[in-house]
């Protein structure tokens, strides 16, 4: 009969942690989190800050609730490795600050266009349009991760916070409003119908559709949970991420509204980028649920990615 109490061997990976003890009794019984959390207190450092693999495959343990340490294989005298990944900060404030880039940068040129451009010019009407569209965008954003999104893991390396903005700050923020609110930029070009109506339809139906694959992204884990399900409704039985798809169509009529490259420099990194990240969620789809879940051909926009 296996014993409710296992010791643990408990080793550093990489550089050196204060208090972490050689040894570890746990119940086999008890969770993953419970692991990190002992951990931590005897090291006397967040929690956050720690990644747990097992020392005879060097899987990784998460730091879950639902999982078990019976679950995970570890045995008495199991080996255990312990790294230290460095200060952290939580997603959601990296996210909030990501977005707050585009959102303070925006009306700033565009209310200050007489002393950067040096023109007495009153904005153009696709120049006022631009600004609410993409002013709209990112409020959307910052009410999602207030208020929307749950995340699988608490916090990120605090450097990330500085890596991540730039995408948002440099490229949506300020390449995005210099060229945009620029005199000599394609909005300052009459308004047309035919071009600009069709692209506001778009924009606010895959805004829309884009919160409601959130919603249901969302109602898939309970809160303070890592668990994970297969999401059904809208456009996720045609490809792995409707959510990148809306997201998409969305900057698409954003451009159709601006016409300008810059737009287009913005969005191409975040379509290489929301790729990668699609093909490893349905890779990870496929594991997690071999036999339930409907293999997608396609991972964001049907017959091309």
């Amino acid at each position: 009969m296996e014993s409710k109490i296992i010791t643990l061997a408990v080793k550093p990976r990489g550089k050196p942690i204060d208090s972490l003890p050689e040894e570890l009794e746990a119940p086999k019984s008890g969770s993953a989190a419970q692991l990190y959390q002992s951990l931590a207190s005897k090291s006397r450092i967040s929690v956050h800050r720690l990644r747990i693999t097992k020392g005879i495959d060097g899987s990784y343990i998460p730091n879950s609730k639902d999982v078990t340490l019976g679950r995970t294989g570890l045995r008495d005298q199991s080996v255990i490795f312990v790294k230290d990944l460095g200060p952290q900060i939580a997603w959601r404030t990296v996210f909030v600050v990501e977005y707050l880039g585009p959102l303070l940068i925006h009306p700033l040129v565009y209310f200050l266009r007489p002393y950067i451009y040096k023109t007495n010019e009153p904005p153009s009407e696709l120049q006022t349009l631009s600004l609410i569209l993409i002013t709209a965008h990112f409020l959307k954003r910052e009410f999602e991760t207030l208020f929307v999104h749950r995340f699988s893991l608490a916090t990120m390396p605090v450097f990330n916070i500085f890596k991540n903005s730039i995408h948002y700050w440099a490229l949506a923020g300020a390449n995005l409003a210099y060229w945009v609110y620029a005199p000599g930029s394609p909005t300052t070009r009459p308004l047309n119908p035919a071009i600009i109506y069709p692209a506001l339809v778009l924009y606010a139906v895959s805004q829309v559709c884009n919160l409601s694959t959130h919603i249901t992204l969302r109602n898939l884990r309970s809160p303070g949970s890592t668990e994970r399900g297969i999401p059904t409704g809208l456009g996720f039985g045609i490809v792995t991420c409707p959510n990148y798809l809306y997201e998409i169509l969305a900057w698409v009529a954003i451009w159709l509204v601006t016409w300008s490259l810059s737009t287009g420099v913005f969005i191409l990194p975040a379509v290489v980028q929301m790729q990668l990240w699609a093909k490893k969620k349905e890779l990870r789809y496929r594991k997690d649920f071999p036999g339930k879940y409907q293999r997608k051909r396609y991972a964001i926009v049907p017959g091309l990615f």
